[in-house]
């Protein structure tokens, strides 16, 4: 069952944000987005070189929008990591496909129904549920964060998805995304004035967020071109459950039950607004 891919993506996607809270320590935000889309760019290169693949592409207007969105996305969510416990800031990131709905039907105009706004209206009651009782003033910048990648990131998965209707090849889009990603990281990182000294632990570390996140949207792209959209789009979701259990096991994070019930609210409602929204996105199974 190719829709499986998700739960491989899913895992590495919670490795990755392991990387990154651990590196956040050590590392700015914006080194930490450097490496990330430097190690995704030279994996990516090498990819596309075995497939005898062309790095240019004909859709670079596409690319730049896709690439400028999700690197703004990566670096609200990197910050959010360095602060916030590990399931919060993966589940504040995960509530892109909310916003992804609302964009869809508030500036795209494409028909919804009533029950894909239920759905959305009540992730949002589980993001007021996970924000306001659990996080002391100084979590509140790692929140804004969190829930601007899911922002942010809602508008890179709508240009993902028009790229893949145009035939662009998903090494190729994601090799332009890294290229953009280490461009834009590489000022923030220099002009943090960070003197660090890359050991080899911190080395591990840096490798581990460009190639977990590497794999992950590898192993994404395959779920969603070869699996079941509906089926893919739902096992996303265990990338919170990874998280939860990484961040116990790492950090002793231990929620309150108001947070862990706000988490499974949102996570319902991004599985309703799949459900709800199964007829228009059967399309994408076909790019």
């Amino acid at each position: 069952m190719q829709s499986l891919w998700m739960i491989v993506a899913s895992l590495l996607f919670a490795c990755m944000g392991v990387c990154v809270k651990l590196g956040s320590a050590r590392f700015t935000t914006g080194e930490l987005v450097f490496y990330r889309g430097l190690v995704g760019f030279v994996m990516m290169f090498g990819l596309l070189r075995l497939q005898g693949l062309s790095c240019a592409t004909p859709h670079w207007r596409l690319q730049l929008s896709r690439g400028v969105s999700g690197t703004i996305a990566l670096m609200c969510y990197f910050f959010a990591l360095g602060i916030l416990p590990l399931a919060t800031a993966v589940t504040l990131n995960y509530t892109s496909p909310l916003f992804v709905a609302l964009l869809l039907a508030c500036w795209f105009q494409e028909h919804v129904g009533k029950h894909l706004f239920a759905a959305v209206a009540l992730g949002f009651i589980g993001v007021v549920l996970l924000l306001q009782p659990t996080l002391d003033p100084a979590q509140w910048a790692g929140a804004l964060g969190g829930l601007g990648s899911g922002l942010i990131a809602s508008l890179a998965y709508l240009n993902v998805r028009t790229l893949g209707r145009v035939g662009e090849p998903e090494a190729r889009t994601v090799l332009w995304f890294s290229l953009i990603t280490a461009a834009c990281g590489l000022p923030w990182a220099l002009a943090s004035g960070s003197a660090n000294t890359v050991g080899f632990k911190d080395a591990a570390v840096l490798l581990g967020v460009g190639g977990f996140g590497g794999c992950a949207q590898l192993a994404m792209t395959r779920a969603y071109r070869y699996g079941k959209t509906i089926v893919s789009a739902n096992l996303a979701y265990t990338t919170v459950i990874f998280s939860s259990l990484f961040g116990v096991a790492l950090w002793d994070e231990r929620l309150p039950w108001t947070s862990i019930l706000a988490i499974l609210i949102i996570i319902a409602s991004g599985v309703w607004v799949s459900m709800a929204s199964r007829k228009p996105t059967a399309t994408l199974e076909s790019d």
